[in-house]
């Protein structure tokens, strides 16, 4: 009894103690991938290719996806190698439709669903790489950007001889359609605040705000999985839309619970609407210096408010040098459900 007495009352020690031995095993592994080191002032690509496949959530076509590194002032560069490595640069000026999900077009080759592999290689701090495709949909996988992450991880980050370029936000640029609306202001680093509010009991109000960076993506937002309302299963397919849709790769939610639980966070629904949110972000076609706020904003309004940014050079300049680094340790973050102060 006196052995077990003692035991309880360390217990809570010993948890701290195994959390601290966790942290720093995750630090030791973060070193060997070189996130740390994407963050600076020269630019980046992937050290060696990685692959993945899988089904298009709407398009319900099967397909491969190869990441490659990409030279210096490549970008992040789209090849359909169905159509003879056909490049589609992943920029504003080739967004197509923004309906259900943000897909690309040029001279008519579309590719759809671009958005979470997009918010993984952004803020990963990845500057040039080249995605290949053969299909017409980037991959569903299970819903989220941690496929993405662990590709990137495998991957590995290689430091080119090229100063990075930074698109610095001057002066605010603000786009509203009735009670949503989305933002851009002035900032030495890139922070996301976004705000969802949708009436059911496991959602309701959510609000994440972040500074945007390798560590905190990968273990606040990489895991969020898109979702959908059981009602509007019917709906989306009688538009053509959701064919690859499954209980594996999207939560289902019911009038009043979810239908395959359990959730990966409680705010899993805010979380994955601010991942949505960068990877149309990266569309800038820079990282981004600036501070962004999206109330019960949707693709169609990330890539507006891209869209106009890029079409006035008043509101912003290119800069090189090292952009601000996170002041505090990003695995001490937290992201917990509470109304919104909005």
């Amino acid at each position: 009894m006196l052995l077990k007495y003692h035991i309880n009352r360390f217990l809570h020690l010993i948890v701290a103690y195994k959390s601290l031995i966790t942290k720093r095993k995750f630090e030791r592994r973060w070193r060997t991938t070189c996130y740390n080191r994407a963050r600076g002032m020269f630019q980046t690509t992937i050290a060696k290719e990685s692959v993945a496949e899988g089904v298009g959530l709407h398009t319900g076509v099967y397909g491969h996806v190869r990441l490659m590194p990409a030279p210096a002032e490549t970008g992040i560069v789209f090849r359909r190698v169905d159509l003879d490595n056909f490049p589609i640069e992943a920029q504003g000026h080739n967004v197509a439709r923004v309906s259900y999900a943000t897909s690309l077009m040029k001279q008519g080759v579309l590719l759809s669903t671009t958005e979470h592999l997009l918010a993984a290689i952004y803020s990963c701090g990845i500057d040039n790489i080249y995605i290949d495709i053969d299909s017409i949909e980037v991959p569903i996988l299970d819903g989220s950007a941690e496929p993405f992450m662990q590709m990137l991880e495998h991957s590995g980050v290689r430091k080119l001889r090229r100063k990075r370029r930074y698109l610095k936000i001057l002066k605010p640029l603000e786009v509203i359609e009735g009670d949503r609306r989305i933002g851009i202001y002035p900032a030495d680093e890139f922070r996301v605040r976004c705000y969802v509010d949708f009436p059911h009991p496991l959602v309701g109000q959510q609000e994440v705000e972040m500074l945007v960076g390798p560590e905190t993506f990968r273990y606040l937002l990489a895991c969020a999985r898109t979702f959908c309302f059981q009602r509007d299963i019917e709906p989306l397919k009688a538009m053509g839309l959701i064919r690859g849709g499954s209980l594996e790769n999207a939560i289902v939610l019911t009038d009043d619970g979810v239908m395959n639980g359990p959730l990966r966070f409680p705010d899993e629904f805010g979380r994955h609407k601010a991942l949505d949110l960068i990877g149309d972000l990266a569309l800038a076609g820079l990282p981004l210096l600036a501070r962004v706020e999206a109330h019960k904003a949707g693709h169609a309004l990330h890539t507006q408010l891209v869209s106009r940014l890029l079409a006035d050079p008043s509101l912003w300049t290119i800069t090189t040098g090292e952009a601000a680094r996170p002041e505090r340790d990003p695995y001490l973050t937290a992201l917990s459900p509470a109304p919104a102060t909005d």
